[in-house]
């Protein structure tokens, strides 16, 4: 699973989330963020009927699942949290990049990215 160099580094990074103020907390927080969020990280010891319901209103987005409530309420000082986000940015990218052994679903095209020509004809 994890080893413990890797966990180490992306941990080292999570007081940096808090500083940068791209963390979001809470699934209605989420919702209204959509277009700012990157990925989705659920605690290991949210219910099957919970994950369910994140992976069918978020499918589009990575979802990764690790760590537990009690360990984000130490990295990120939130209690009783199980979903969190974090919003596009340099530092996000870092910590998905290490996070994503952890990604629990398929990544889907959308329909406007697979209709769109991938060349364009020239007219003379």
């Amino acid at each position: 699973m994890k080893t413990e160099g890797d966990s180490e580094f992306v941990e080292r990074l999570f007081p940096f989330v808090l500083r940068s103020r791209c963390l979001i907390v809470g699934r209605e927080t989420l919702q209204r963020s959509r277009s700012r969020l990157h990925f989705i990280l659920i605690t290991e010891d949210l219910s099957a009927s919970s994950q369910s319901e994140i992976l069918s209103e978020f499918a589009p987005y990575p979802i990764v699942k690790c760590y537990t409530s009690s360990d984000l309420e130490r990295f990120f000082e939130v209690t009783g949290t199980k979903v969190i986000g974090f919003k596009k940015s340099g530092l996000a990218q870092s910590i998905y990049a290490e996070l994503k052994a952890f990604r629990i679903n398929r990544h889907v095209e959308r329909a406007q990215d697979a209709a769109a020509p991938t060349s364009k004809s020239r007219e003379e």
